[in-house]
């Protein structure tokens, strides 16, 4: 392979893509240059930035100070740190700590073989109080409304597309829809996890089959394995929860304003459905794509870059290291019968961007693209499988702000225009 030195380099950043992927205004982009936090290069059209350099500036603003010995993070300094949230919200579903995850105490890895909906009802009711919250009885005319929504589609809508319509067909076909209590969070959350994946799948599936069984068809045509419904359930339950991500809060705005399960759901896909939180893998499955094809990493890099402003499959802020989620699912991708040069793609992916940035680890979005390449997936599919993991969540993120004061998360607004 060639040595990284000499490898040409990758597209600069304007400062409109720079301020866009930092989320701030141009202004305060040339602040943080003034103050030597950022290098930029002046040139006739303009300052340009290294984008390696901004994702990793992206990076370091919203992982803030580590505090004490055990790698876990100081509320207080975190809520203080730049670019940190507006809030700090008690939760007691996940926890990153030594960077690992954590569901209500337990590591998320020794889950991996429960099916979602298992864990779901564990998370919803608590253990041993519920049947696996996937196993709900459907009625047959809410199926079909969401169904006949889904085909009304485009035949190229994108997997997220098509989850959206659902929900709003299985919610207008529920004469209970806008029930407000605990009780009709898990209900709603039940029937949307049985019915989204049956309202996109192509075929029917048995009412015993699991989310990741029923999910599967719809994410691509060829024949399931065992393999593949194991690493494909994995990255379902792995996705449940992680801190308080946009979606989630959106979740829980949502719930505070005593929201139904449907509209909870409703409110966190329309955060989801953004290139630097939910769609972040499709990006990574094509880079993955290009390699596997042939072509060399960094100019596959360098074509991402200039595409999406940043760089898919890497960095994560609340790891020093590699994504634990990506670390755990990259060994079921393994068992796939077209994991090798998949894997490979990843490994000389990995070389280039730290030959580059080592600061810069592999996320859950490339061990996404990863999984959808290697089982043959649509590009888009690691966001099918990020939305239905995260639905869990964000009904158990909805049950928890359904025990607080109702309409707490409203803020106030602080005038500072002319």
């Amino acid at each position: 392979m060639t040595e990284h030195g000499s490898h040409e380099p990758l597209p600069r950043l304007t400062a409109a893509q720079a301020a866009a992927r930092l989320g701030i205004k141009q202004a305060t982009l040339y602040a943080y240059v003034s103050r030597g936090l950022l290098g930029r290069e002046r040139t006739a059209a303009g300052s340009t930035f290294d984008p390696l350099e901004v994702e990793a500036f992206a990076r370091a603003r919203q992982r803030g100070p580590a505090s004490g010995s055990t790698g876990t993070r100081s509320t207080a300094a975190a809520a203080s740190a730049a670019g940190s949230p507006l809030m700090v919200l008690d939760t007691d579903l996940a926890e990153i700590a030594d960077d690992e995850l954590f569901y209500r105490g337990r590591p998320v890895v020794e889950l991996l073989g429960r099916p979602l909906g298992e864990v779901a009802a564990w998370l919803w009711h608590g253990p041993g109080n519920a049947v696996e919250a996937g196993a709900v009885l459907l009625d047959d005319a809410a199926l079909d409304t969401a169904r006949a929504l889904v085909a009304a589609l485009p035949p190229d809508a994108a997997l997220l597309d098509r989850i959206q319509v659902a929900v709003t067909g299985l919610a207008a076909s529920d004469p209970l829809r806008h029930e407000a209590t605990a009780d009709g969070l898990r209900r709603a959350g039940a029937l949307l996890l049985a019915g989204i994946p049956r309202a996109l799948s192509p075929i029917d599936a048995p009412p015993e089959a699991g989310v990741a069984e029923v999910l599967w068809p719809a994410l691509t045509a060829e024949a399931p394995t065992a393999a593949g419904i194991r690493a494909l359930n994995a990255a379902l339950v792995l996705l449940i929860d992680h801190d308080l991500a946009v979606s989630t809060l959106a979740a829980r705005v949502a719930a505070s304003a005593r929201a139904s399960g449907y509209a909870v759901a409703t409110a966190a896909l329309g955060a989801f459905d953004s290139p630097l939180h939910g769609n972040a893998s499709r990006a990574a499955a094509e880079v993955l794509t290009e390699i596997v094809g042939g072509t060399e990493p960094h100019r596959a890099l360098a074509v991402a870059v200039r595409d999406s402003g940043g760089v898919p499959g890497f960095g994560q802020p609340l790891y020093a290291g590699t994504d634990a989620r990506a670390a755990a699912l990259f060994p079921l991708i393994a068992e796939l019968d077209g994991a090798a040069p998949v894997l490979a793609a990843v490994d000389a992916l990995t070389a280039e961007v730290s030959g580059r940035a080592s600061h810069l680890h592999p996320n859950i979005d490339l061990a996404l693209g990863a999984l959808a390449l290697a089982a043959g997936m649509r590009h888009d599919a690691g966001t099918a499988a990020f939305a239905m993991g995260r639905l869990v969540g964000w009904i158990a993120h909805a049950l928890a702000e359904y025990e607080q004061r109702p309409m707490r998360l409203r803020p106030r607004g602080r005038y500072v225009g002319p």
